[in-house]
C-alpha cells in the first residue's frame, strides 16, 4: 500500500473515488458513523510513517485537495493510476537529489502528486 503524509479528498461520486484509490493504491475506506458524508482511509499499515485521512463529499465546486502520496515507483504507480480510471497531467520528472515525482488526476477531478524516494525520507 502506498501512504501519503496528509488528504481529505472531495468527491462528487463517493463511492466511485472509493473504488479508485482502493484499485489504484490498495486503501481500505470505512464509513465514518457522524452526520456527515466522509468515509477515513486506512492508507498503509499504522506503524509506517504517515498519516492516513478521509474521502468525503464535495461541498463546493472550488473545494480544494493539496497532498503527495508516497510510492515505491513512479512508474507502477502511474500506470495503476491509469488502469484504475485516472490521467496523468504531468509525467515523471525528477527531484533532484531525492527521487521523482508526477502528478495524476483521479476519477473526481482532484490534481494529486506521488512521489518516489528511493535514497528513503524527505
Amino acid at each position: 500500500m502506498s501512504k501519503i503524509i496528509h488528504f481529505e479528498f472531495p468527491a462528487i461520486d463517493v463511492n466511485r473515488a472509493i473504488s479508485f484509490y482502493d484499485a489504484a493504491f490498495g486503501w481500505k475506506s470505512t464509513d465514518y458513523t457522524g452526520d456527515a458524508e466522509y468515509w477515513i482511509c486506512q492508507c498503509g499499515p499504522q506503524e509506517e510513517t504517515g498519516i492516513n485521512g478521509a474521502i468525503m463529499a464535495r461541498k463546493g465546486e472550488d473545494q480544494p485537495v493539496t497532498t503527495v502520496i508516497r510510492v515505491d515507483s513512479v512508474d507502477d504507480a502511474s500506470k495503476a493510476v491509469v488502469a484504475a480510471g485516472g490521467t496523468i497531467v504531468v509525467p515523471k520528472f525528477e527531484i533532484p537529489g531525492l527521487g521523482y515525482k508526477a502528478f495524476f488526476k483521479d476519477t473526481e477531478g482532484n490534481i494529486v502528486g506521488m512521489a518516489e524516494f528511493p535514497g528513503g525520507d524527505i
